[in-house]
């Protein structure tokens, strides 16, 4: 995973120049549940075909230039790891603010399911 690398994808699309943000998202394991619970680590399951669906759903919306998604699936992943980077770009930023909100909440509701290692 490198968001960096997702970051000089957006910079060679077409369109590219109608672009007036980038906008990221690094999620990471944390240390404590939602419950509280010590966590030492987790494992991210991924629905390719939902993960797809979402991101074509979204790029059809105003000013949205690219967005693009990578998920550390399918390994055990320790506190202060990478879950998850989400890149979106797009004209402005009422415009690319909402997109990744509504795209990061759709791909935690419904894409990724997690197992939490408890310590």
């Amino acid at each position: 995973m490198n968001i960096n690398r997702l970051i000089q994808t957006v910079k060679k699309h077409p369109d590219y120049n109608d672009a007036g943000m980038i906008l990221c998202h690094n999620g990471v394991v944390r240390n404590a549940s939602r419950d509280g619970g010590k966590v030492s680590g987790l494992r991210v399951k991924v629905d390719t075909e939902k993960l797809t669906s979402i991101i074509d759903e979204h790029k059809k919306r105003s000013g949205i230039i690219e967005i693009l998604i990578e998920i550390n699936e399918d390994r055990d992943l320790s506190v202060g790891d990478d879950v998850m980077f989400l890149v979106v770009a797009g004209d402005i930023r009422e415009n690319v603010i909402s997109t990744l909100s509504d795209v990061l909440n759709a791909v935690k509701k419904t894409v990724t399911s997690k197992t939490e290692f408890f310590i």
